[in-house]
């Protein structure tokens, strides 16, 4: 299967594309991986403080929802971080020069745009998990009804 490029599924711009590329992508699930440069965005010279893992994660579900709407021919719809549960991480960084596989899995799915995934980091050199968590989204019918409402 020949999928899209990262900056064809998020709705991000520029340097806010944290990840790299999507490796696999099914109806439930989404793999993408990012690669710890120099260059990368909050990279302090020895690494990227693994706090920032649960971007990794909410970029991947942006990802998979990317995903789904291309296959729909649909437009990427903006969506919205909840929160995060359980965010267990073995590291306090993601070393320089290092390649992790993120992975996440759409476990719940409500009709009102609520759903929530199972998420993990691999290490891509010995696929060792280095953090997990639940992380819960909403995806709105309509972002401009949403933001007005929200405005009011």
């Amino acid at each position: 299967m020949n999928l899209p490029t990262i900056a064809e599924l998020l709705p991000h711009d520029g340097p806010m594309i944290l990840l790299d590329r999507v490796l696999s992508a099914g109806a439930d699930d989404l793999c993408a991986e990012v690669g710890i440069r120099a260059d990368t965005l909050f990279c302090d010279g020895a690494g990227v403080g693994s706090w920032i893992g649960i971007e990794y994660m909410a970029q991947a579900i942006a990802a998979h929802s990317g995903f789904q709407a291309h296959l729909l021919g649909s437009e990427v719809e903006v969506g919205f971080l909840l929160g995060a549960r359980r965010y267990v991480c073995g590291r306090g960084t993601f070393a320089l020069g290092s390649v992790l596989h993120v992975f996440v899995h759409r476990a719940l799915q409500g009709d009102n745009g609520l759903s929530a995934f199972e998420c993990r980091i691999e290490d891509a050199a010995n696929g060792e998990v280095v953090a997990t968590a639940t992380v819960t989204v909403y995806l709105p019918k309509n972002l401009n009804e949403y933001l007005q409402r929200g405005a009011q």
